[in-house]
């Protein structure tokens, strides 16, 4: 499946559904390699993003917010080749999404205020000072 139809897609739909799409593949194109703990990180991380209000009021406006994540950076050629990889996201954005219906304090997160993330195999980005987990092959961050 193409990039470029799960953004279209995205474009259609009415927002909780979109922002389903946009969260599903942000977490197939981020972390699809990573334990289920980096996956929900990962998925944790743009729905914090979005509670903030300051990257975006949307979960697809977050993560398609320039530079941010790789739902913005990946062409949108990009062809998403591994079904399995691809449907345990969508159960990792499904399972994410309810877990913010609930009040805060009953959610079990994984990387409890973390607004940001980088992947370990590049230098670190000069806001990376307060470290909340390691988790696979990526740091995850609060900043400001």
């Amino acid at each position: 499946m193409k990039l470029a139809f799960l953004l279209w897609l995205a474009s259609v739909l009415p927002a909780p559904v979109a922002d389903q799409v946009c969260l599903a593949t942000t977490v197939y194109l981020e972390a699809r390699s990573e334990p289920e703990a980096g996956q929900l990180a990962v998925a944790e991380v743009a729905m914090t993003r979005r509670d903030s209000g300051r990257w975006g009021d949307s979960v697809c406006s977050v993560l398609r917010a320039p530079n941010q994540f790789a739902l913005s950076t990946t062409h949108p050629g990009f062809i998403l080749r591994n079904p399995v990889a691809l449907a345990k996201a969508w159960r990792i954005a499904n399972r994410v999404t309810e877990m913010w219906a609930l009040p805060h304090d009953e959610r079990d997160l994984v990387v409890p205020y973390a607004n940001s993330f980088y992947a370990a195999s590049i230098d670190p980005p000069a806001w990376a000072k307060n470290r909340v987990a390691t988790i696979g092959s990526h740091y995850f961050y609060r900043v400001n």
